[in-house]
């Protein structure tokens, strides 16, 4: 049964919903399944039936209607806590057996999600190959190649929810190792902005720049999960609270327009097929509607460069310096090689690294504040596991070249299957942007894969009907609609800019209103009226982020305030109104209306 059903959380709550399947069944199936197959070096520890008892005695009389994620199977990384389960990540002599839930692991659970177990690593979260596994667990094998490399750090979690084992997972991303995994499994990967998901109950790899990603099968997955385990925890040093609804932000449909940018082809470094996935890539997004921009990127890659050559390897050494000393056997030796790196920093270098991340920043925002959305390769190539073999860190560090800047530039990101390459490997690119952009660069994720509508994974499963389509997805911004002295070029146009605003269109209103010129100034300024007897008046349409919206309303004098006003196309959007009855106070109005707009009454005055 499970080799045939889709794993997906939106087929299991409709299977569960309609009585076709019961949580208890699907267990047993994936277990059955899990035991056919025999030891798979992609887990540590896989829980067995009795284990698994309390979170399905937890569901009864619970269903999809009270629960999110009633019974949905889920796996963790091995460096991020499950009560009662040993955490290794990845080694023996580290190991301990928490009492409490990690607290992301406790959100899924309380939302009615299956913890099948935890899965295997890159030793400490260090690396993108999926290769510095110990002998005590075994490498995991690559889901559609095993000649080929998992990815890592995160690489059990990624082989378990493409292989069918599990309906989604949980990695760590520092450097890429949520992305990489993903990438090369036909997997969506969303690496949260920074503290977006607290870090409580995991093993640190950088704590700074650490957080816990999620694997899913589909966009909608990824934005279900997201939007459970994105809370703020005031026991996390790390975590930031962001809530979406308050600033403006939803999951839904991409704008039917974008501007998106793009590395120059000589910036890629990408392989044939990977080049290839790039160039599908950029024609899926014009395809959606999307203007592309080649952007210089060489500030990021610069960023990118400082992750391992600078003084953050130190961060590493500061979590498993100890374990280094006193049982060095314990560690794997290019984890070890890698790691010891941070032992001779010096106080001052980290400080001249930081003074160069500032700088690189200030020139990746500028640069990425142009566009809408970035898109880049996630990763340049796939190796095979004899190629890491002959050279484990020049290869690892080519791996990162797209990744490793994403966490010190305090960037959101999301690793988007794009297609498949002539040996059926998977290949994929990675949508990204600034901070809490989340679910934007999903929204626009969902979009790619209502085009591709690729298989599930590695199950050769079909994709399923997407579901009813969404509302529009919210970016954090709103529209408004200017008549007067803040269009582009007049007075009070600073007053936008200043604020971010950005033109989206010259357009015109409905055919239904009066303009008029009120008395005072400088500047002088017009007062647009809804009246039927009224004409199509000249307007702007700037988009705004909403955060900055408070303050330009207070700097509104009366008798003008915020509304909603048509506009040509019939629709209706935030702008310019008048108090009613103020135009007839005092009578010193003038009616401009025959003037089609401001910038033609404006042509008629002198001095």
């Amino acid at each position: 049964m499970t080799q045939r059903l889709a794993l997906d959380i939106q087929n299991l709550l409709a299977a569960y919903k309609q009585g076709e399947l019961t949580p208890e069944t699907l267990i047993d199936a994936l277990l059955a399944q899990a035991d056919a197959h025999g030891r798979e070096p992609a887990w540590i520890t896989r829980l067995n039936r009795e284990q698994l008892e309390p979170y399905l005695k937890r569901l009864e009389g619970e269903s999809p209607e009270t629960l999110p994620l009633y019974g949905i199977p889920f796996a963790m990384k091995d460096n991020i806590d499950l009560a009662g389960i040993p955490t290794t990540a990845g080694s023996p002599a580290y190991a301990y057996t928490p009492t409490e839930n990690a607290f992301v692991v406790q959100q899924l659970i309380d939302a009615g999600a299956i913890p099948m177990g935890k899965t295997n690593l890159d030793q400490f979260a260090t690396g993108l190959v999926g290769e510095r596994a110990l002998s005590d667990y075994g490498v995991p094998a690559n889901a559609f190649n095993p000649d080929y490399i998992t990815g890592g750090s995160s690489s059990g979690s990624a082989v378990v929810t493409a292989a069918g084992m599990v309906s989604f997972a949980l990695g760590t991303d520092t450097a890429g190792s949520g992305r990489v995994p993903a990438c090369f499994h036909n997997l969506y990967g969303v690496k949260p902005s920074l503290g977006l998901l607290s870090t409580r109950g995991v093993v640190p790899a950088c704590a700074t720049l650490d957080t816990i990603s999620l694997f899913t099968l589909t966009a909608d997955d990824a934005a279900k999960v997201l939007d459970i385990t994105a809370a703020y925890d005031d026991q996390c040093a790390w975590s930031r609270e962001h809530n979406f609804t308050l600033h403006g932000k939803g999951y839904g449909k991409a704008p039917a327009t974008f501007r998106f940018g793009v590395p120059p082809q000589s910036q890629w470094q990408t392989d044939g097929a990977y080049t290839q996935g790039m160039h599908q890539a950029v024609a899926e997004l014009e395809a959606l509607g999307g203007e592309k921009v080649e952007l210089d990127c060489s500030p990021l890659l610069a960023a990118a460069r400082l992750l391992y050559e600078g003084p953050w390897v130190a961060e590493r050494y500061h979590v498993i310096r100890d374990l280094m000393e006193s049982h060095p056997e314990a560690v794997h030796p290019v984890t070890f090689q890698i790691t010891q790196g941070g032992a001779t920093p010096l106080a001052v270098d980290a400080f001249d690294a930081r003074y160069k991340l500032a700088e690189y920043k200030r020139q990746a925002d500028a640069l990425i504040g142009q566009v809408d959305v970035m898109l880049s390769p996630t990763t340049v190539t796939h190796p095979t596991k004899a190629e890491v073999a002959a050279d484990p860190i020049g290869v690892n560090s080519r791996l990162g070249t797209w990744t490793n800047f994403m966490n010190l530039l305090d960037y959101s990101a999301l690793a988007v299957p794009i297609g498949f390459t002539e040996k059926d490997l998977p290949v994929g690119v990675t949508l990204f942007g600034p901070v809490f952009d989340d679910l934007k660069l999903l929204s626009l994720g969902r979009a790619l894969e209502a085009r591709l509508m690729l298989p599930l994974g590695a199950t050769g499963v079909a994709h399923p009907a997407l579901a009813t389509p969404l509302t529009h997805a919210q970016d954090g911004s709103m529209e408004l609609v200017v008549c007067g002295a803040h269009l582009q070029g007049l007075p009070l146009n600073h007053q936008l800019t200043e604020r971010g605003g950005v033109l989206v269109s010259s357009t015109h209103s409905a055919p239904r209103y009066k303009l008029f010129a009120l008395a005072g100034g400088p500047p002088k300024r017009p007062a647009m009226v809804r009246d039927a007897n009224g004409q199509a008046i000249e307007v702007e349409v700037w988009r705004l982020p909403i955060e900055t919206l408070g303050s330009f309303l207070a700097g509104v004098p009366a008798p003008l305030g915020l509304g909603q006003v048509e506009l040509a196309d019939g629709s209706w959007k935030c702008g310019f109104i008048c108090t009613a009855g103020a135009l007839n106070e005092g009578g010193e109005a003038e009616d401009i209306t025959e003037f089609g707009g401001w910038r033609g009454w404006l042509k008629t005055q002198t001095g």
